[in-house]
């Protein structure tokens, strides 16, 4: 893909200007160091966690966040992988091809990898991380799991999917902890599967 000197990509681990979007993201959450965050970098960013900012003509308009295996916010196994927490433009940006672009420059920056992977939702309130978005990117879907909120949209199903994407040939597919999933996730406030801190239940989704 050919460079857009209209966009440039920086890594906020490596640049302290953009320090705080290590702990906030493109939603209107004000900043703030929260507590699973912070531990949650700490152990992740000495093991190659990359939290990337994509600048269109001066303005932050799209992020991506990823790391190997063992430094995920997800519960996802795997050799030589890489998951992709989260990747997100915003919707005004939308027919610059920016998603593809971020895409792009995390596979080019793995090349060590033999995939990639990350999770999808399929009938989700939320419209992140879906997995049309996904599939346009290049992610195919390996399993899936149906489950409801336990406190938001009781009765409401939808699925989680574990989505892949290989680098190599007969690369080894990574596999994923279900019954982890159930707990959601709490390295980011703004994810539609974010475990409140205030919440006493040990696992916020259950399987419908």
């Amino acid at each position: 893909m050919k460079s857009n000197p209209e966009v440039e990509i920086i890594d906020v681990t490596k640049n302290s200007v953009y320090e705080r979007y290590l702990y906030k993201c493109l939603s209107p959450i004000p900043f703030r160091r929260y507590r699973k965050r912070h531990g949650y970098l700490e152990n992740a960013i000495p093991k190659s966690f990359h939290k990337k900012l994509l600048i269109f003509n001066g303005k932050i308009l799209g992020q991506i966040e990823y790391a190997p295996a063992e430094a995920s916010g997800y519960p996802i196994m795997g050799d030589g992988i890489i998951v992709m927490n989260c990747i997100w433009v915003l919707r005004k940006a939308k027919g610059r091809n920016l998603g593809k672009q971020l895409l792009t420059n995390m596979m080019e920056s793995e090349k060590g990898a033999v995939g990639f992977a990350t999770i999808a939702l399929e009938n989700h309130w939320s419209p992140w991380m879906r997995i049309e978005q996904m599939e346009k990117l290049g992610f195919k879907p390996l399993d899936s799991v149906k489950v409801m909120h336990k406190t938001k949209h009781e009765g409401r199903c939808f699925k989680i999917h574990l989505m892949w994407l290989s680098t190599i040939k007969n690369a080894k597919s990574p596999t994923w902890d279900k019954s982890k999933l159930m707990e959601g996730v709490d390295f980011c406030l703004a994810h539609p599967l974010y475990h409140p801190e205030k919440t006493k239940l040990k696992e916020i989704f259950e399987e419908c």
